[in-house]
C-alpha cells in the first residue's frame, strides 16, 4: 500500500487514517485489540486518538482510547511499525479549553504513560485557547520536542488567523512549526475547510488528515432517514444530514458505488484521497467489514466525471 508523507515531516502514513474515537466508546479493549490488529494487518500504519477520547461516554472521563492503545502496544510490541497521533487542549475536567505552558507539558506527560511510549509522533493542538499566546503553546511545544518527547507537531480547529498567527510565530521565533492540520471535511462539511484554512495549507505546504471523513457515519449510506440511526451512538451527530443536500449526495455516492463495484464509504474516502489537498482521511470502524471501504478508498481511481458528479451533488452554493 503506497504511503503519503504527513507535510514536511519524516512520517509517512497509509492513505487512511484510523480514528481511536471508537476505542473505550463503541468498542471495548477486547474489541479494540482485535480491530488493531486487522488494522495493522490490512497495511495501515496510523492511529489518531486524543486524551481527550471519550470522556462524552457514560462513566468515561477521558484517556480510555489512548489506555487502550498503549495497553495494545505493550502487549504486541509493535512500536516501530505505528504512527501515533494524540492531542491536547481539550476540556478534560478543568472547565475550559487549554492550551498553557504548564498543563501541555503536564497532559504530554500523561499521554504518554498512557499510550506506554517514550514519545508521540505527531502532537497536536485539539482546540484553540484564545486566551493564551500562540508563542507560550508553541514554546511549550518546543520544549517537548527538545526532550524527545514529541516528534512533531500539528493543529486542528484552528481559524485561519490563529493558524496564520502560529506558523508567523514559529518563523519568527525559531520554534516548532505546524506540519499537519486536522479539519473537519467531508462530502457534506466541505465550506468550513474550503474557504477557511486550505489555502493557508495549500501556501505552507501542510499535511491535511481530514476528520469525521464520513460525516460520523452518514456518508456510508446507512442513515437515511431518522429511523436508521435510532438507538446508535452516533444518532447526535448524524441527524444534520438528512434534508435535500444530503440526499443529492447519497444519490451521487450511491450512483457511483455501483459503477466501480465499491461501498459508498470507500468512494467517499477515494473523494477526499483525490483532493488535492488532502494528504489522509481519518474514518473509524467496529467491524471487520468497515474497514473494506479503507482498502477500496486506497484503490479506487475515481475519473474525473466521477469526481465532477460528487462535487456537483455536494455544492454548498446551490443547496441549503
Amino acid at each position: 500500500m503506497e504511503k503519503r508523507r504527513l507535510g514536511n515531516t519524516d512520517l509517512y502514513t497509509a492513505p487512511v487514517v484510523f480514528g481511536g474515537n471508537v476505542f473505550g466508546w463503541t468498542l471495548n479493549e477486547k474489541e479494540s485489540f482485535e480491530m488493531l490488529d486487522e488494522i495493522l494487518n490490512s497495511g495501515f500504519n496510523t492511529i489518531d486518538t486524543a486524551d481527550v477520547y471519550s470522556r462524552w461516554a457514560d462513566g468515561n472521563d477521558g484517556g480510555e482510547s489512548e489506555t487502550i492503545i498503549g495497553n495494545w502496544l505493550k502487549a504486541r510490541g509493535n512500536r516501530d511499525q505505528v504512527n501515533i497521533i494524540t492531542k491536547v487542549g481539550a476540556d478534560m475536567g478543568q472547565g475550559h479549553k487549554d492550551l498553557t505552558e504548564a498543563y501541555i507539558l503536564k497532559a504530554a506527560d500523561a499521554s504518554l504513560k498512557r499510550l506506554q511510549v517514550d514519545h508521540i509522533d505527531l502532537y497536536l493542538t485539539h482546540w484553540d485557547d484564545d486566551k493564551t499566546p500562540v508563542e507560550e503553546t508553541l514554546g511549550a511545544y518546543e520544549k517537548l520536542v527538545k526532550a524527545g518527547k514529541v516528534r512533531y507537531i500539528g493543529a486542528s480547529n484552528l481559524s485561519p488567523e490563529r493558524l496564520t498567527a502560529s506558523l508567523e510565530a514559529s518563523k519568527k521565533n525559531g520554534l516548532p512549526r505546524y506540519e499537519v492540520f486536522q479539519p473537519e471535511y467531508n462530502l457534506y462539511d466541505r465550506e468550513g475547510f474550503e474557504n477557511g484554512v486550505a489555502k493557508i495549507c495549500k501556501e505552507e505546504g501542510l499535511g491535511v488528515i481530514t476528520y469525521f471523513s464520513l460525516a460520523s457515519g452518514f456518508l456510508s449510506g446507512k442513515y437515511r432517514s431518522k429511523e436508521d440511526f435510532e438507538g446508535k451512538a452516533r444518532a447526535m451527530f448524524t441527524e444534520k444530514y438528512l434534508n435535500e443536500r444530503g440526499s443529492s449526495i447519497l444519490e451521487a455516492l450511491d450512483d457511483v458505488a455501483a459503477k466501480h463495484n465499491a461501498s459508498q464509504a470507500g468512494v467517499s474516502l477515494a473523494w477526499l484521497l483525490n483532493k488535492p489537498s488532502v494528504t489522509a482521511p481519518i474514518a473509524s470502524a467496529t467491524k471487520s467489514k468497515h474497514l473494506q471501504g479503507f482498502i477500496e478508498a486506497a484503490e479506487l481511481n475515481l475519473s474525473d466525471e466521477d469526481m465532477k458528479q460528487l462535487d456537483e451533488a455536494s455544492n454548498y452554493n446551490q443547496m441549503a
